[in-house]
């Protein structure tokens, strides 16, 4: 057997497109070597890059057919069938031929198809013709399996909404008819329009509008930026955010990563807005050629995968010791080495779990479409167990905690009394930003008296734009009024306003900032937040009307004008969701850039006891070790950067826990992508939907406790599978070297241990539709590769026990003892191990009193019932001799019910003894 083969396939047939194939663009960029960017890419697209970078906007534009308003929806319709849909060349199904070997090709099906070809040339066709029907059914019950679960994910991740907002141009009358002349179709002239396009749906000479959040969904040149910076970190490595422009500053530069004004698929706008061109879509993009060079590329193993490779070579180890064993004790003991050698390679077979992966695909399956009636679609497979082995969830309060339906309670200034001047300053800070608008903007915006009173469109005129970033934490706008001076208005955290504030509004005057001052800021401000209500600060500062550019550096010398407050008032059903996980052994802990008097006031409300705050600040001060200490002792964590949530989230990890985000913005993308399985929602940011494993149609902890229950069921009954078979196969093992040593013929042949075999599979499609005690849902399930290993060796000796009893029955009570009467040895043996074997299903697979206590799930109970009856069809029926088995007497039957009977006392015996010592996981 080699070793090498079986080692590579355990390494990787969880990677296989059933499970973890779907890849996420930037984890297959994270894939790739940095060293290798740039190097091994088409010169022809290097040197169209290179291009586009230098030319100006004009000529850009015509050389892509487009237009300063983007493309018409014909054009893009015409453009759309020449170049194909923007979608990169991995992400494209499997041809069913392709799968289908890919089904076949496992070291399983590959020894058994080398049984077959000895049992062929040694014209046993009757063992060549039971092998084969194995290795059909196996391959194909996988192949059904696989390319259901693949139609059902992908319907389901269809549901996901990934859109681009797109200019539309406008397609007058005039236009129309020279579209028609020259291209020979006819189209209606329509209005100028920003729309969402999905991102398949984008080709060359599309115009984005871009803002932060935002995925860049395929490789653009930047037309006009207003600081815009681009995290490549995922293509280059680069741990900050880049800046990005309009003009190519540095002609002679011809490294694609380094040019100024190209954006790339799979990067993302970290802050900034933009207005860009699409250059290439698909296959055709700078990633598109990366990835087509590296499709075969997996992601590094997730514990699920780990998991499973550590508990199958157990069972490989297993099978290399006693495989050996079998064949030269039978060789030295029978003399005859070639039905040793089969024997042998039938034991291997009956050691190895070929049915794993079709289990495994089909659990998790199941998993995902039940999800799916929950509102909640999986977009990773092996993410499914991950969330029943989760033990700390990590989560966002705002929407998460709250209603997410932010509404605004208060405009006050400085002293706290209530102040117009506030809320219409929040107001055209919030109408003339083209950045990220968040909830907070939203709630400004909802005054339609405000906007009457100033009429922004006739009294003011936008200037310019310095946009929110996550260490800035404010943004602000500059307008004209009435072209007689500038005003720029800063809206954001009091804390990071007050940092670029000098003086404060008292009334119609101004008075310096001074210590007494900043004193009672904080105090109104304090009890604003006591009061649950989220802080915003509001300042502004007047400019004479000389230039139309403006930066972070004019945030200075600012005057406070006061704050305007948003109540997110927490949700109804936050906390029972709270409660249910703490009774599932989930703990959760709240990750919040808000302040922590806010936080505080809604855990209370939402029946969080909090075990200490940490704050942002501190969280600088710590090195790893402090860090990794305060995350198990505090549960609110508050002010906090992306950055800071990414490291709580990675010390959690490093504590040995299993850790669950769940986040919708742009600043929770990173802690996303450490997390064990990241969360997140349908109306979240684009990088935070692709960064997330489980994407939740609905916002609710209630969906994630009933995630959570999945996950759990979904583990139990895989692992069910494993410590059923690993078990069982292991005592009938142990029961043949026992008859092996003794017996002066072979116990079973091998078409006997096949067919055995076959059958138990068989009765073992139906695992994944078990019933799971409510007991083992209780606390968060692990793999436990020692505990397969011991659960072998204490109940697999349990079958050999009385496989020797029905040894010592069939020689003494029934005359089958010599080579004469073999075949009634082996015909009662084989249907003993069989009724055995599919019985031991419904005793371990819970631990509590079978049928009684714990009944099995319908299809379990009736596919073991069939296989049993089979079992003792065979050598009762026609097919008798062609199995070259033989009828048994009515006095076997009623003895074999005795050792039935026996062995399923002391099972339970066993079992109450194993799980008072050890557990049941």
């Amino acid at each position: 057997m080699n070793l090498a083969l079986l080692k590579e396939f355990f390494a990787g047939f969880l990677r296989n497109r059933h499970l973890g194939r779907h890849f996420k663009r930037l984890a297959l960029l994270e894939t790739l070597p940095q060293s290798e960017f740039g190097r091994t890419l088409p010169p022809q697209l290097t040197q169209h890059l290179v291009k586009a970078a230098r030319l100006n906007n004009d000529e850009l534009l015509k050389s892509l057919q487009s237009h300063s308003d983007g493309l018409s929806e014909p054009q893009a319709d015409l453009v759309r069938r020449r170049v194909g849909y923007n979608e990169v060349e991995h992400e494209k199904p499997l041809h069913w031929r392709v799968h289908l070997w890919q089904c076949y090709r496992n070291p399983f099906n590959l020894l058994l198809t080398l049984l077959a070809i000895v049992s062929f040339l040694t014209h046993d066709m009757k063992a060549t013709t039971v092998i084969s029907t194995m290795i059909v059914l196996s391959t194909l019950l996988r192949f059904w399996q696989e390319a259901k679960s693949n139609k059902a994910a992908d319907a389901l991740k269809a549901m996901v909404s990934n859109t681009a907002t797109v200019s539309r141009r406008d397609v007058t009358e005039d236009a129309a008819e020279v579209f028609e002349q020259f291209y020979g179709a006819k189209i209606q002239a329509k209005s100028a329009r920003r729309e969402e396009v999905p991102i398949k749906l984008l080709v060359p000479g599309d115009l984005l509008i871009l803002s932060a959040g935002d995925m860049i969904p395929a490789d653009c040149r930047v037309l006009s930026a207003k600081d815009l910076f681009v995290s490549q970190a995922a293509m280059t490595g680069e741990s900050l955010p880049v800046e990005k422009f309009a003009a190519q500053r540095d002609a002679s530069t011809i490294n694609p990563l380094e040019l100024d004004n190209i954006l790339f698929m799979g990067t993302n706008v970290v802050s900034g807005a933009a207005t860009a061109v699409v250059l290439s879509t698909g296959n055709r993009t700078y990633f598109g050629a990366l990835a087509s060079r590296v499709t075969a590329t997996d992601r590094a193993p997730t514990s699920f995968q780990t998991g499973v490779n550590k508990v199958s070579w157990v069972l490989i180890r297993f099978m290399l010791i006693m495989a050996p064993l079998v064949l030269f004790i039978n060789g030295f003991t029978k003399h005859d080495w070639m039905e040793a050698l089969l024997f042998a390679m039938s034991i291997a077979v009956g050691l190895t779990p070929e049915m794993l992966p079709m289990i495994v695909t089909s659990t998790l399956a199941k998993g995902a479409v039940f999800l799916s009636r929950k509102k909640v679609i999986v977009k990773r497979l092996d993410a499914i167990q991950n969330f029943g082995a989760m033990d700390v969830l990590c989560t966002d309060k705002t929407g998460t905690l709250t209603q997410d339906k932010i509404f605004l309670a208060r405009h006050v200034d400085v002293w706290g009394e209530e102040a117009d001047e506030v809320l219409e300053m929040a107001y055209l800070n919030s109408y003339y930003q083209t950045g990220l608008k968040n909830l907070l903007d939203v709630a400004v915006l909802e005054h339609a008296d405000v906007h009457r009173e100033l009429n922004p469109a006739r009294n003011y005129r936008k200037v310019d734009e310095i946009p929110f970033d996550f260490n800035r934490r404010r943004m602000s706008v500059v307008v004209s009024e009435r072209e007689d001076h500038h005003e720029l208005i800063t809206k954001g955290a009091v804390e990071e306003v007050l940092s670029v504030c000098t003086h404060v509004r008292h009334g119609e005057g101004v008075e310096p900032l001074s210590q007494a001052l900043l004193d009672r800021i904080r105090q109104v401000t304090g009890d604003l937040n006591e009061e649950g209500l989220r802080v915003v600060a509001v300042a502004a500062k007047e400019m004479p009307p000389r230039r139309e550019n403006y930066g972070i550096a004019d945030e200075s010398g600012l005057t406070l004008i006061g704050y305007v407050a948003f109540l997110d008032p927490p949700k109804e059903s936050t906390a029972p969701a709270l409660e249910a996980l703490a009774a599932h052994g989930v703990a959760v802990k709240v990750l919040t850039g808000d302040n922590e008097l806010v936080t505080a006031k809604i855990c209370r409300e939402v029946g969080l006891e909090q075990r200490g705050v940490l704050m942002g600040g501190e969280i600088e001060r710590m090195n790893d070790a402090e860090l990794a200490k305060a995350v198990e002792d505090n549960n609110v964590f508050a002010k906090l950067t992306p950055a800071h949530k990414e490291r709580i989230v990675r010390m959690l990890k490093g504590n040995g826990h299993v850790v669950g985000f769940m986040g919708d913005g742009i600043n929770d993308a990173p802690a996303l992508r450490a997390a064990d399985i990241g969360i997140s929602v349908d109306t979240a940011v684009d990088i935070a939907k692709e960064a997330a494993d489980i994407i939740l149609l609905e916002k609710s902890l209630m969906v994630l406790e009933e995630g959570v229950l999945e996950g759990r069921r979904t583990f139990a009954n895989m692992l069910k599978y494993i410590k059923l078979t690993a078990s069982s196969n292991f005592g009938n093992v142990f029961s043949v070297l026992v008859a092996s040593a003794f017996i002066p013929f072979l116990p079973m042949l091998p078409m006997h241990l096949l067919v055995q075999n076959l059958l138990y599979d068989i009765s073992q499609i139906a695992v994944p539709f078990d019933l799971v005690d409510d007991e083992m849902l209780t606390k968060p399930l692990t793999w436990q590769p020692a505990e397969i290993g011991r659960f072998m060796l204490y109940f697999g000796p349990l079958s050999s026990v009385f496989d020797i009893i029905t040894f010592l029955m069939m020689w003494f009570v029934f005359g089958a003892n010599s080579p004469e009467h073999q075949t009634l040895f082996q015909s009662g043996w084989f249907v003993m191990g069989l009724l055995t074997q599919t019985l031991i299903v419904h005793m371990i697979r819970t631990p509590k009193l079978p049928f009684i206590q714990s009944r099995a799930a319908t299809p379990l109970i009736v596919m073991t019932g069939i296989i049993m009856a089979v079992g003792i069809f065979l050598p009762m029926g026609p097919l008798a001799h062609y199995f070259k088995l033989q009828a048994l007497p009515p006095l076997y039957f009623a003895l074999t019910a005795l050792i039935v009977v026996g062995y399923m006392a002391l099972t339970q015996a066993v079992k109450g003894y194993y799980a008072r010592r050890f557990g049941w996981n």
